[in-house]
């Protein structure tokens, strides 16, 4: 476990109570874990917080899981996602991966090793997709000031 994880901010969404509880007693000391009861709890943490991950379980009373996904992509499109559920439903798995860009499913009850290893990969590739960002403007910005300084050599 890398030691700057506790700065990763880690929302989870289920509406039952003693998942969130035992997920969040797993993680709590790797991780900053915000718990939801529902989607509409989820969206409100998203809005207010920098969240890194996104573990979300399927079914729930008003939203499923991949609706719920499928909602905050527009508006948060880098963060991986991980569909947790109860039930073998391979339906929910294409969905899942087509409407709510699910980076990987996850069958309950999760074994702490797999979840923790799903949960390492998919943070290094927010990381990894965030420094591509960052080296994507930084490339943008020096081009523009060599352009600029191409164009007042050739008017000089």
């Amino acid at each position: 476990m890398a030691e700057n994880n506790i700065y990763k901010n880690i929302l989870y969404v289920d509406d039952e109570i003693h998942n969130l509880n035992s997920f969040r007693a797993v993680f709590r000391r790797s991780y900053n874990v915000f718990t939801a009861l529902s989607a509409k709890e989820g969206k409100t943490i998203l809005a207010e917080n920098t969240i890194h991950l996104i573990i979300t379980d399927q079914r729930m009373p008003e939203t499923t899981g991949i609706e719920f996904l499928e909602s905050i992509i527009k508006d948060h499109p880098a963060i991986p996602r991980i569909l947790l559920t109860g039930y073998t439903d391979i339906n929910a798995v294409i969905d899942a991966i087509n409407k709510g860009s699910v980076y990987k499913y996850v069958q309950k009850p999760w074994s702490e090793d797999e979840l923790r290893e799903t949960i390492e990969n998919a943070l290094k590739i927010y990381t990894n997709s965030k420094n591509k960002e960052q080296l994507t403007e930084k490339l943008i910005t020096t081009n523009e000031q060599l352009e600029f300084l191409l164009r007042q050599n050739l008017l000089s």
